[in-house]
Protein backbone atom coordinates (compact mmCIF):
# COMPACT_ATOMS: atom_id res chain seq x y z
CA UNK A 1 0.00 0.00 0.00
CA UNK A 2 3.08 2.49 0.69
CA UNK A 3 4.92 1.48 -2.51
CA UNK A 4 1.88 1.70 -4.68
CA UNK A 5 0.85 5.69 -2.49
CA UNK A 6 4.71 6.56 -3.23
CA UNK A 7 4.53 5.55 -7.04
CA UNK A 8 1.54 7.67 -7.40
CA UNK A 9 3.14 10.58 -5.58
CA UNK A 10 6.18 10.46 -7.46
CA UNK A 11 4.36 10.10 -11.18
CA UNK A 12 2.22 13.29 -10.22
CA UNK A 13 5.44 15.18 -8.75
CA UNK A 14 7.44 14.01 -11.70
CA UNK A 15 4.20 15.36 -13.97
CA UNK A 16 4.15 18.85 -11.88
CA UNK A 17 8.35 19.25 -12.81
CA UNK A 18 7.32 18.73 -16.30
CA UNK A 19 4.85 21.17 -16.80
CA UNK A 20 6.55 23.98 -14.57
CA UNK A 21 9.77 23.64 -17.01
CA UNK A 22 7.51 24.00 -19.52
CA UNK A 23 5.46 26.72 -18.01
CA UNK A 24 9.33 28.47 -17.35
CA UNK A 25 10.08 28.16 -21.35
CA UNK A 26 6.54 29.47 -21.78
CA UNK A 27 7.06 32.37 -19.60
CA UNK A 28 10.41 32.87 -21.44
CA UNK A 29 9.14 33.00 -24.65
CA UNK A 30 6.58 35.94 -23.11
CA UNK A 31 9.58 37.54 -22.03
CA UNK A 32 10.97 37.44 -25.59
CA UNK A 33 7.69 38.83 -27.43
CA UNK A 34 7.39 41.49 -24.95
CA UNK A 35 10.82 42.82 -26.11
CA UNK A 36 10.42 41.96 -29.85
CA UNK A 37 6.55 43.46 -29.67
CA UNK A 38 5.07 40.03 -31.12
CA UNK A 39 1.52 40.50 -30.18
CA UNK A 40 -0.14 37.57 -32.10
CA UNK A 41 3.12 35.32 -30.85
CA UNK A 42 2.30 36.73 -27.23
CA UNK A 43 -1.82 36.54 -27.48
CA UNK A 44 -1.21 32.75 -28.48
CA UNK A 45 1.85 32.04 -25.87
CA UNK A 46 -0.93 33.64 -23.25
CA UNK A 47 -3.69 31.25 -24.21
CA UNK A 48 -0.55 27.64 -23.78
CA UNK A 49 0.38 29.88 -20.38
CA UNK A 50 -3.13 29.75 -19.17
CA UNK A 51 -3.41 25.95 -20.02
CA UNK A 52 -0.52 25.11 -18.51
CA UNK A 53 -0.98 26.68 -15.24
CA UNK A 54 -4.41 25.02 -15.70
CA UNK A 55 -2.99 21.66 -15.74
CA UNK A 56 -0.60 22.52 -13.06
CA UNK A 57 -3.56 23.31 -10.73
CA UNK A 58 -5.24 20.05 -11.61
CA UNK A 59 -1.89 18.40 -10.54
CA UNK A 60 -1.18 20.05 -7.55
CA UNK A 61 -4.69 19.43 -6.33
CA UNK A 62 -3.98 15.49 -6.97
CA UNK A 63 -0.72 15.89 -4.79
CA UNK A 64 -2.32 17.08 -1.94
CA UNK A 65 -4.05 13.93 -2.05
CA UNK A 66 -1.63 11.59 -2.75
CA UNK A 67 0.49 13.59 -0.11
CA UNK A 68 -1.85 13.23 2.32
CA UNK A 69 -2.53 9.69 1.91
CA UNK A 70 1.25 8.69 1.94
CA UNK A 71 1.83 10.75 4.78
CA UNK A 72 -0.93 9.00 6.72
CA UNK A 73 0.82 5.44 5.63
CA UNK A 74 4.40 6.56 7.06
CA UNK A 75 3.67 8.35 10.20
CA UNK A 76 3.96 12.09 9.39
CA UNK A 77 1.09 15.20 9.15
CA UNK A 78 -1.54 13.83 7.02
CA UNK A 79 -3.55 17.46 7.33
CA UNK A 80 -0.97 19.82 6.02
CA UNK A 81 1.34 17.27 4.51
CA UNK A 82 4.98 18.35 4.09
CA UNK A 83 6.97 16.70 0.87
CA UNK A 84 10.37 17.15 3.07
CA UNK A 85 8.65 15.77 6.29
CA UNK A 86 7.70 12.74 4.57
CA UNK A 87 10.80 12.09 2.81
CA UNK A 88 12.26 12.63 6.68
CA UNK A 89 9.75 9.59 7.65
CA UNK A 90 10.61 7.81 4.66
CA UNK A 91 14.41 7.97 4.47
CA UNK A 92 16.74 6.05 2.14
CA UNK A 93 16.55 6.54 -1.66
CA UNK A 94 12.62 7.23 -1.28
CA UNK A 95 13.37 10.33 0.48
CA UNK A 96 15.95 11.12 -1.54
CA UNK A 97 14.36 11.27 -4.57
CA UNK A 98 11.44 13.04 -2.97
CA UNK A 99 13.82 15.61 -1.78
CA UNK A 100 15.49 15.89 -5.24
CA UNK A 101 12.08 16.54 -7.07
CA UNK A 102 11.43 19.05 -3.82
CA UNK A 103 14.37 21.08 -4.69
CA UNK A 104 13.91 21.00 -8.31
CA UNK A 105 10.71 22.33 -7.80
CA UNK A 106 11.01 25.04 -5.68
CA UNK A 107 13.74 26.15 -7.96
CA UNK A 108 11.27 26.28 -11.04
CA UNK A 109 8.82 28.23 -8.83
CA UNK A 110 11.65 31.45 -7.88
CA UNK A 111 12.77 31.17 -11.28
CA UNK A 112 9.46 31.71 -12.69
CA UNK A 113 8.59 34.08 -10.24
CA UNK A 114 11.87 36.66 -11.14
CA UNK A 115 10.86 36.20 -14.79
CA UNK A 116 7.00 36.84 -14.43
CA UNK A 117 8.16 40.02 -12.52
CA UNK A 118 10.72 41.52 -15.31
CA UNK A 119 7.98 40.35 -18.02
CA UNK A 120 5.49 42.43 -15.39
CA UNK A 121 7.93 45.83 -15.97
CA UNK A 122 8.38 45.03 -19.61
CA UNK A 123 4.43 44.88 -19.94
CA UNK A 124 3.82 48.00 -17.68
CA UNK A 125 6.83 49.64 -19.43
CA UNK A 126 4.94 49.03 -22.92
CA UNK A 127 1.26 50.16 -21.63
CA UNK A 128 2.60 53.32 -20.33
CA UNK A 129 4.49 54.13 -23.62
CA UNK A 130 1.11 53.29 -25.68
CA UNK A 131 -0.64 55.81 -22.51
CA UNK A 132 1.79 58.77 -23.16
CA UNK A 133 1.42 58.53 -27.37
CA UNK A 134 -2.46 58.00 -27.13
CA UNK A 135 -2.76 61.33 -24.70
CA UNK A 136 -0.47 63.23 -27.13
CA UNK A 137 -2.37 62.17 -30.00
CA UNK A 138 -5.77 63.01 -27.82
CA UNK A 139 -3.72 66.59 -27.22
CA UNK A 140 -3.41 67.13 -30.95
CA UNK A 141 -6.43 66.18 -32.34
CA UNK A 142 -8.40 67.92 -29.82
CA UNK A 143 -6.11 70.96 -28.96
CA UNK A 144 -6.03 72.82 -25.61
CA UNK A 145 -9.33 72.47 -23.37
CA UNK A 146 -8.72 76.04 -21.58
CA UNK A 147 -9.41 79.22 -22.87
CA UNK A 148 -6.13 80.82 -24.01
CA UNK A 149 -5.34 84.71 -23.51
CA UNK A 150 -5.34 85.63 -27.59
CA UNK A 151 -6.18 88.90 -27.32
CA UNK A 152 -4.56 91.63 -25.93
CA UNK A 153 -4.62 94.90 -25.56
CA UNK A 154 -3.01 97.53 -28.23
CA UNK A 155 -2.61 100.92 -27.45
CA UNK A 156 -3.24 103.24 -29.69
CA UNK A 157 -7.21 102.94 -30.39
CA UNK A 158 -8.08 105.71 -27.70
CA UNK A 159 -6.99 108.45 -29.17
CA UNK A 160 -9.19 110.33 -31.30
CA UNK A 161 -9.13 109.00 -34.97
CA UNK A 162 -9.33 110.97 -38.30
CA UNK A 163 -12.65 111.18 -40.48
CA UNK A 164 -12.49 109.28 -43.32
CA UNK A 165 -15.96 109.84 -45.29
CA UNK A 166 -18.23 112.63 -44.56
CA UNK A 167 -21.75 111.48 -45.69
CA UNK A 168 -25.08 113.07 -44.36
Amino acid sequence: MKQQSYAKLLSNLEDMTKQYRLLLDCVRKEKDFLVQNQIEKLTLNNLVKEQLINKITDLDILRASFASELANLVGANAAEPRLIEIAQCMGGAEGDRLRTIHAALELLTKRLVEINKENAMYAETALSTVNSAMENIKDTITGPKTYQKKGTYQPGYDKSGHLVRKEA
